[in-house]
């Protein structure tokens, strides 16, 4: 790998790791639903004089939407909502160990020895963080979101597979963001109420972690991603990902002072090491044109 290239998938995983230090501090600021919403709103209106209207598989891109865009995303926030950024950082990783099980299921991979024993050591590691105390008494459940999180991005891997390579992965972006913004809006005033008249109140902190993760996480660094994905093999870029919770537990501690604990720092270390035999084998479900942050 050229030493440019090299340095922007460095950049890359840095700014995806912050990235989760970010949606805390949106957070701070929005109800979970409205953040997301507004999030794909921006994408939609920078994307939108770019790729236009969704016009060709709509069918096929509406429920992908869903998944990859309301669903996955409404879930890894409501959970971080209550969930240091440090450990969804970590959590969030899951998602290549599922899309490895469902790309046995559907596309009849055979895992072997080595990649179950990756997903075993992976799902291992966050069951050692979620013995921790601060998860007692019920408090499980921000956890949980975002590993359905995590299960539903595996999901829509499978659907994006199924799309084929019709669309380029800007377009498939722009069209997700397009779809999934009037869904979240939607919830978002069902569940959340009208949020609207709060936006006056929100302080530069909170806007500029919506344009972040907007224009700085949803279309800058993905476009370093997508480019990486085409000039070379997935096996050689997708072990980058792996930086990703590193960058994410050390600037969740910096900056918004949380704590690590010795359970965080095992059970991380065994998620990491878990999905690195997972990403090394390389399961064929995980595409270019799919995501692996947040």
């Amino acid at each position: 790998m050229r030493p440019q290239h090299l340095a922007l998938m460095l950049l890359c995983q840095f700014i995806w790791g912050v990235n989760f230090v970010a949606a805390k501090i949106g957070l701070a600021h929005f109800e979970p639903l409205f953040f997301v919403a507004l999030r794909f709103s921006l994408v939609a209106l920078l994307l939108l004089p770019i790729v236009g209207l969704p016009r060709r598989k709509f069918l096929q891109l509406l429920p992908l939407s869903l998944t990859m865009g309301a669903m996955h995303f409404g879930l890894i926030f409501t959970g971080m909502r209550y969930l240091d950024a440090a450990t969804s950082s970590i959590a969030v990783q899951l998602q290549v160990p599922f899309a490895a099980i469902l790309a046995a299921v559907f596309f009849k991979e055979t895992l072997g020895w080595r990649r179950l024993l990756g997903m075993g050591v992976a799902f291992a590691g966050v069951v050692l963080i979620a013995g921790e105390p601060r998860f007692s008494g019920g408090n499980l459940w921000p956890l949980l979101s975002v590993i359905g999180a995590a299960l539903v991005w595996a999901i829509a891997n499978v659907q994006v597979k199924a799309l084929g390579e019709e669309f380029d992965a800007v377009t498939l972006n722009g069209y997700i963001a397009i779809l999934a913004a009037p869904q979240l809006l939607l919830v978002s005033f069902l569940i959340e109420g009208n949020q609207w008249p709060a936006v006056a109140g929100v302080g530069l902190a909170g806007w500029g972690a919506l344009l972040f993760q907007s224009v700085i996480v949803a279309i800058f660094s993905y476009w370093i991603w997508y480019n990486m994905m085409r000039r070379y093999p997935v096996n050689q870029v997708m072990p980058f990902t792996l930086l990703l919770p590193m960058v994410g537990v050390i600037s969740g501690h910096l900056i918004l002072d949380e704590a690590i604990t010795w359970q965080m720092i095992l059970g991380g270390l065994a998620t990491v090491a878990g999905v690195a035999i997972v990403v090394i084998r390389r399961p064929a479900v995980v595409a270019p044109s799919t995501k692996t942050g947040i």
